[in-house]
């Protein structure tokens, strides 16, 4: 190895600190917007380690973004967020979670909101909505905004109703919303040939989606038992098959990347840094704060 070939660690470093500036402004960006709908965002479990993790897993998604661009996509973040607690934590009833559903995707059909979640995804839509591409893809967002909030009504019926299997659960991934939050952030930030490839992205992002489902099922699964939410874990009988599940998700992951990247590089490092970031951020903590 030559004196070029080894890392320069102040320059490594000065990379991560410029990444971790992105976030800090994401952070602040995200404790503004909680602030204006209080009612939506309660400082328990929305606290600012909430809002921190979250500018955190964007920035080092896509550190080529700047603040500006990232800020719709955190937003989409913290929507996801506040959409499974209103319908996993807060709904006492199926006609409650129907509400929640209809309220949501007539927002995105351009309806005028009657409530703190509805307001919120409003202010989301019509930011989206200034992107010249939106009104050529807002389809491909309501589609995929349409399958995150069914995902998350099938998991609720489950709660009440009995477990379901370990393939049902992993074909509802949906309900993590990671798909939808990617639409939106492609739609946003990306280019024409970004846009002409989204139906291709999406399907490599839902891939995406069932690897960082397990991958949060493991992290998360001793406060999952504590709030009563389903968990991967719940539905074997031996843990070491969501191991052995994950590690089968994310080869095949990883192939289907390897594919992507000629065609789409920029978007296959996204999709991969989001994988990446979010296995490493799991070993130690969750997302959310106490209840």
């Amino acid at each position: 190895m030559t004196g070029a070939d080894v890392p320069d660690p102040v320059a490594a470093a000065a990379e991560q600190g410029r990444i971790c500036a992105l976030a800090a402004k994401g952070q602040r960006d995200l404790a503004r917007c909680a602030a204006g709908h209080a009612e939506l965002f309660p400082g328990r479990p929305f606290d600012a380690t909430l809002f921190s993790s979250i500018a955190l897993a964007m920035a080092f998604s896509a550190p080529w973004c700047t603040a500006d661009e990232l800020a719709l996509t955190n937003r989409a973040v913290l929507w996801g967020f506040a959409v499974d607690w209103q319908v996993d934590h807060l709904a006492q009833s199926r006609s409650e979670v129907d509400r929640i559903v209809k309220t949501c995707l007539t927002v995105v059909d351009g309806g005028v909101p009657d409530d703190p979640l509805g307001r919120f995804l409003a202010e989301l839509r019509d930011d989206l909505a200034a992107t010249p591409a939106y009104a050529e893809l807002r389809g491909s967002w309501r589609d995929a905004m349409e399958r995150t909030l069914d995902a998350m009504a099938r998991e609720w019926e489950w709660k009440q109703a009995g477990r379901p299997t370990l393939a049902d659960y992993l074909a509802n991934a949906d309900n993590l919303a990671a798909t939808v939050v990617n639409v939106a952030h492609w739609i946003h930030t990306g280019d024409a040939g970004t846009h002409r490839a989204l139906p291709r992205l999406v399907a490599v992002s839902d891939e995406v989606q069932r690897a960082l489902r397990l991958v949060n099922d493991l992290g998360t699964h001793r406060r999952d038992r504590e709030w009563g939410d389903l968990n991967a874990l719940m539905l074997v009988d031996d843990p070491a098959e969501i191991e052995r599940r994950l590690a089968e998700q994310v080869d095949h992951c990883r192939r289907l990347l390897a594919d992507l990247a000629p065609a789409c590089p920029r978007q296959a490092d996204f999709l991969a840094r989001q994988l990446g970031f979010t296995s490493g951020f799991y070993r130690l903590t969750d997302f959310w704060g106490a209840q």
